[in-house]
């Protein structure tokens, strides 16, 4: 019996239409705001302490950064 192919684009809307993935998309876009990147704009907005390590989405903890340099960085922290 052949199997149902999977309709990708439904598991995406499923997924990304959750609320959690609503607020944490909303707050990555605030946070690109207060730091000026504008749309097209390559660069990312960093937590210099990362949330997970009790970091927190002030603007004293955020700065901008190339995609490789926080792609490298990660989560680690410089304390």
């Amino acid at each position: 019996m052949a199997e149902k192919a999977r309709d990708y684009k439904q598991e995406y809307r499923d997924y990304h239409g959750k609320p959690e993935q609503i607020n944490e998309r909303a707050q990555r876009n605030a946070a690109r705001t207060d730091m000026g990147l504008k749309v097209g704009d390559p660069r990312e907005v960093d937590h210099k302490r990362p949330i997970s390590q009790g970091g927190t989405n002030s603007k004293q903890n955020l700065r901008a950064v190339s995609q490789d340099t926080n792609r490298h960085k990660g989560a680690s922290s410089k304390k």
